[in-house]
């Protein structure tokens, strides 16, 4: 399999990478989103999660196996071109970017939707534009420097989250903050049953699972400037997977055996609720912070994502050279920059419409984290096809059950298009994608008209 060379500096350890992975997935659809997901479900939530978990470790595997022999930054699209053509690799790369580039722009504006808890009248843009400026710093210094930042971000994600489950498993087994009275867990079936809405319910929380736990697949993009990426990756991937379940399934459960789903409100966080209800002082001041740092850190690592997209795209020939330079600290300097330029349309929409853009680039995004995931699971299957049984033998990290993994993720994929047509909530997802593909498919066929023009011509200019 050819790959292209990478330039790029191999300073993420270990404990960076372990870190990264869960701070990727764990953000503000967990903190916020859960709300919304739950008036969708009520306790079935706590099965969409537990669903999405396992099609999340089957995405993780298939990408892990390939990752592990191959680590590059550019991931799962420099594998695209090498399986699925030059055409995927181009849609595949521009379209993570631009799935990572609007939930930039919805990170911009969860920060500056909570500052406003301390200070209302605050405008939201100024907010959005100066954590936007902090985080292109930090990722324009050094891989090593962005590293940091997300392992300590992601710290007090993975504590707030601990925390949460050992006082709320307390207060349901043993009663405290409720006057020694167990909760117990009747709450997740006494309110219209476990399954209020049905298996109907289960499936329209799908979406917002498929959005929780978008990111994931960030773990690939490491590799290629990880110390060790073999012992790195793999570590992380089985590691994530749990952590990632415990956390996500056991917040729901959790939240859903102490409060009624029926009584919990969208404008709140749950934990916000979870932690009041303790008594722990200014327990919304806290968890707004938390919130806030992990808005900024999905932020964080949208950014570093999107360098490190078009800088791949850029050594393929799919994006334009300048997008590929690297600074003096390796980093790619301009794709870096020219997402954070993007990102400003965030900001302008915090200053247009402060009230909804957060769910609606959550909807956006979706579609880009569905392309990601089908191209994973047919790169996979394409690669473990090409294999004779001797290698085969000798994967170092193999995905389990392929490839009945393979077609359980695709078909999940399918459901949740479905369930997006469903939900009024996330048709601006699906009205957008055709015009987004529809212009990359275009936009391809153009640039290699262009350069058809050029191999006739010489004299003919073209930008990439």
């Amino acid at each position: 399999m050819e790959i292209q060379k990478e330039n790029l500096k191999k300073d993420l350890k270990d404990r960076h990478i372990q870190l990264i992975a869960i701070g990727g997935v764990i953000g503000v659809a967990l903190f916020m989103g859960s709300a919304q997901s739950i008036k969708l479900a009520g306790p079935g939530l706590i099965l969409s999660y537990a669903l999405g978990g396992i099609i999340m470790y089957f995405v993780l595997r298939a990408l892990g196996e390939v990752a592990v022999e191959y680590p590059v930054s550019s991931s799962f699209a420099g594998y695209a071109k090498a399986f699925l053509g030059p055409k995927i690799s181009y849609m595949t790369g521009w379209t993570y970017w631009y799935m990572w580039v609007i939930i930039c722009m919805a990170e911009i504006s969860a920060v500056g939707l909570f500052i406003r808890f301390w200070w209302p009248d605050f405008p939201q843009w100024i907010t959005a534009i100066v954590t936007l400026a902090i985080m292109v710093t930090v990722n324009l210094i050094a891989v090593k420097v962005y590293g940091e930042f997300e392992f300590w971000f992601a710290l007090i994600k993975v504590c707030t989250i601990i925390c949460m489950l050992l006082l709320g498993g307390a207060m349901i087994l043993f009663g405290l903050g409720n006057g020694g009275v167990p909760v117990g867990f009747s709450n997740l079936w006494s309110h219209g049953g476990f399954l209020p809405f049905g298996w109907t319910g289960v499936g329209m929380a799908l979406v917002m699972v498929t959005w929780a736990y978008s990111g994931v697949e960030l773990i690939g993009i490491t590799s290629g400037e990880a110390k060790d990426a073999e012992k790195s990756l793999s570590s992380a991937i089985d590691k994530v997977f749990w952590r990632v379940l415990i956390f996500y399934v056991g917040s729901c459960a959790v939240i859903l055996s102490i409060y009624p789903w029926d009584s919990l409100g969208t404008k709140v966080s749950p934990f916000v609720s979870i932690f009041d209800k303790m008594g722990i002082p200014y327990a919304a001041s806290v968890m707004n912070f938390v919130i806030m740092t992990s808005a900024a850190s999905c932020l964080n690592s949208g950014l570093y994502i999107c360098g490190r997209m078009l800088y791949g795209l850029s050594l393929r020939n799919e994006a334009p050279r300048f997008l590929g330079k690297l600074n003096s600290a390796q980093v790619p300097v301009n794709g870096i920059l020219f997402t954070g330029a993007v990102s400003l349309i965030g900001v302008f929409l915090n200053w247009f419409a402060p009230e909804n853009v957060f769910y609606y680039m959550g909807a956006v995004s979706v579609t880009g984290s569905i392309w990601a995931w089908m191209v994973i699971m047919l790169i996979h299957l394409k690669w473990r096809r090409g294999l004779s049984p001797e290698q085969t033998a000798k994967l170092k990290f193999p995905m389990p059950l392929y490839p009945f993994g393979n077609y359980l993720v695709i078909g999940f994929l399918l459901v949740v298009i479905v369930m997006m047509r469903l939900d009024p909530d996330n048709l601006v997802g699906l009205y957008v994608a055709p015009f987004w593909y529809g212009g990359l498919w275009l936009l391809y066929h153009l640039c290699k008209v262009g350069e058809a023009q050029k191999r006739a011509d010489p004299t003919v200019k073209t930008e990439w």
